[in-house]
Formats: C-alpha cells, structure tokens, sequence
C-alpha cells in the first residue's frame, strides 16, 4: 500500500486529496509555489516544500522540482490532481524511472490517449462511435481545406495536443477555413508547443456527456455512470450534473458498455473519464478521454457514494477492485457549480485579489471543495476558480432548489465571482426544463446584450 503521497498541485484538488490520504492513514506532502506560501493546502499537507517563483512555469510545470521534492521528502507515490502536469506523459514516465508510483495510468496510455488523431484510431478499431474526421495530423491550410471538404461544412479545427478549449475553432463554410485554421494553429502552437491539427465534423447543438470509469490492473472495468457537462463558456465548463436529463436507461447502458470498450482498447487503469457528444438523436460520438481525475468527480461520488481519491489510490497500489458494474446505483441527483474569481459583467475578466470576508454554506446534501479563507489573497497566475459548490437531492428539482438556497448564503467579498451568474442559470427555464446543450450560456448572454 502506498505510504506517502506526495500532491503536485495546488488549490481545492490539493485539499481534497490530502483529505482523502488522511482518513487512509497516509501522509501527504504539498509543494507550493512562493506565492502559495499561506495557501490552504500548504497548511493541511504534513509537510510542505517550495519548488519555486509564483508562475506555474517556474514552480507547478517544473518536473526535475517535483520530482526531487518526492525523493527529498521520501514520499513513495505523486498524485497529480488535474491540470498542469497530470496529463503530461513525459512526467509519468520520469515518475516510472525514478521508481515513483504515480497515480494515474501510464505514460504509454496518456500519450496514446492524449493525442487527438490517435485515440481516435484506437477507438475506430475498438467499435466506438467516432465523428468523422481527418485521418491524421493536419499542418498546412491547403492539407486542412482538402479535408474539410470530404468531411462537409461546418467543421472544427482542433489541437491535437492539449485541451481545455485552446486551439480550437469552427468554420461553418469554406470561406472561414483559412482565418479558422490559422488562429486555431497559433493558439495551439502558443499554449502546447505544438502545430499539429485536427479536423472534424461539427455536431451543432449537442449534449456534452461524459463517463466516470474505473479499471484496475487485473482487468476489471466498470463505469460509475454520466456527467452532464453542457454548461460550458468557450468550452470550459462551469455547471456539471448527474445523472443528464438527456439520457434514458437504454441510452445509458448502449453508452457505458461503449465507455467501458474504449477504456479496455487504451489498456486503461485506474481513474478516468470518456467523453461523448450526444446529438438530439440520441447518437453519440466519442470526443476524448481525460487520463486524470476531473473538476466535476464529486457530483459522480454524490450519486454513487463512492470516492474517487481513495478509489485511484488503491488502484495505484496494486489492489484489486472490489466493485462490479451490478454495484454502481445511481441514487438521486447531483449538480455542481464553478466557483471562480471573474466578473462576467466584464466579459468574465478575472478578479485575483484579497479576500475580506468569507461566509460558505453548508447542511445536508451540500458540499463545498475549497481552499479559500478569511484574509486568502487569490494569486493572479493561476486558475480563476476559487471553490466547487456541490449539492445532492432526491430528485433533480430538489437539487436544484438546494443548490439556488447554498448559492444564495454564499458571502465572498473584497473579489468578484461569478456566484449570482450561477444562481442566474439556476433561475433559467431552459435550466429548470433540463432542455439546454452546449451553446446555453451564449444563447443566454446573447439575449442579455439584446
């Protein structure tokens, strides 16, 4: 079993895990960056090491830094949370030479995995439904244009490395290929170092549907059901439910066993996500699978009374899975609310800042991951978001109506937040309805404006 984990990351994931070490018995060590000196994490973990200045660059991306801060500390395993390096095949593999468990899948998985154009031939050879696409990386314009035509307007140009909504744009005709292509590309080639492109059918309109997975080393693989994950600004989301009113048991079934063959056709173990774009339909395709725990895991634990933290530990340990697919119940409903430091008056401008005072809701079936407090200074070079507000009803009615109270008790002041934004899209018809997809808050901020 693993003794002693080491957190490479900072803010509410960094809390959350070190929590989940402590009610295992295992210590944890935090590194921090000099302007998270005072942050929460630092204060919680057994021990604490600086790996350098405030930019992510130079302290959170630094691998030799974290890497020589789990030997130093003797910690036998990193948990990379999500963001910065939890993705980045390259660590897992050092984590593998340095004799480090990292907690995770392995570095052969997250390159394969991570790579548009590849996962994508993975998943066409294990049966999964797939949006037509180009059949590999794309570089040049000319390249892009010939594909695009076979493919048919509109299309999506992608990164094929990376995520999280850089590098990609849509060209709803010929005409808007060229200047689509071109700023995707540099975008891509600014946030991950890499030109490489991908083309593909645009499905308008769709349900953004992802599935928790699980598999352990001896073969096991059971899925913990849906996330909802359609309330999303510029492809980040900001309001993740389960189960997804879009989906019905038939549905469900046809995509788990779908998300379960895609696990099994990457060799996958240990924690991970598929996600799906669902067209009214009912069709599906596969988008990409996340090798890492995600922002929006808790709504899956309310619904299922499982957690993930501690599930991905014990996997990374060697040990085999107790759960079977007849186990998993999904059990009322869950939604989660995105709490980040922006204004979205001013276009969603972020709001690092000092925090003057703090007031977080609680009671049953509320839950709140944060790492704020009363005189916490938000630094300006990381992650706007501050906290997840997670709540669980019997039904979805009632989640909502707890989720418009928590909000509503919610007290964050010296910053601005996007919390009465949230309470807004709670107040919303096509919300309440459940009859929404991934172009609801454009086509909301688009009725404000008038």
């Amino acid at each position: 079993m693993i003794k002693k984990v080491l957190i490479a990351n900072r803010g509410e994931i960094a809390v959350r895990i070190i929590r989940a070490c402590r009610e295992m018995g295992i210590e944890t060590v935090a590194v921090y960056s000099v302007a998270d000196k005072e942050a929460l994490h630092t204060q919680l973990a057994d021990e604490a090491i600086c790996i350098g200045p405030s930019p992510s660059t130079e302290s959170y991306l630094r691998m030799e830094q974290i890497l020589s801060a789990t030997l130093v500390s003797g910690a036998d395993a990193i948990h990379p949370g999500f963001g910065f390096l939890s993705e980045n095949s390259k660590f897992a593999q050092l984590c593998e030479q340095c004799h480090i468990t990292f907690i995770g899948p392995n570095a052969e998985v997250i390159e394969k995995m991570g790579d548009k154009a590849k996962a994508r031939e993975v998943m066409e050879k294990a049966g999964v439904p797939i949006i037509p696409g180009s059949k590999g990386a794309v570089y040049k314009i000319e390249e892009g244009k010939r594909e695009a035509k076979e493919i048919g307007y509109p299309v999506i140009v992608k990164a094929a490395l990376g995520g999280g909504g850089k590098g990609m744009r849509v060209a709803y005709k010929e005409e808007e290929f060229e200047s689509s292509f071109t700023t995707a590309q540099k975008e891509a080639k600014n946030a991950f170092g890499d030109d490489k492109m991908y083309i593909e059918h645009f499905v308008e309109n769709p349900r953004h549907i992802e599935f928790q997975i699980l598999a352990d080393e001896y073969g096991h693989i059971i899925h913990l059901g849906e996330r909802d994950c359609s309330i999303q600004r510029n492809h980040q989301k900001m309001i993740e439910e389960a189960p997804s009113t879009a989906i019905d048991d038939s549905l469900r079934e046809r995509m788990g066993e779908a998300a379960i063959r895609a696990a099994r056709a990457a060799d996958y173990v240990n924690a991970g996500t598929i996600e799906f774009l669902l067209e009214k339909t009912g069709a599906f395709y596969f988008m990409e699978m996340n090798t890492r725990i995600q922002v929006e895991h808790p709504v899956t634990e309310w619904v299922t009374g499982m957690d993930l933290i501690k599930e991905q530990i014990k996997i990374a340990s060697g040990l085999e899975m107790k759960w079977e697919q007849k186990d998993v119940q999904l059990k009322g409903h869950a939604i989660e609310c995105r709490i980040n430091a922006e204004c979205p008056e001013e276009n969603f401008r972020p709001s690092p800042g000092l925090i003057t005072d703090v007031y977080l809701p609680g009671g049953q079936g509320v839950r709140m991951d944060t790492a704020i407090y009363n005189g916490y200074v938000v630094p300006p070079y990381y992650d706007s978001m501050l906290a997840k507000l997670i709540v669980h009803g019997n039904s979805r009615e009632e989640a909502i109506a707890k989720m418009r109270s928590a909000l509503g008790e919610v007290i964050i002041e010296g910053i601005d937040t996007n919390v009465d934004f949230q309470y807004s899209i709670m107040e919303h018809e096509d919300y309440q309805s459940g009859e929404y997809d991934i172009d609801f808050i454009e086509k909301v901020l688009k009725k404000e404006k008038g």
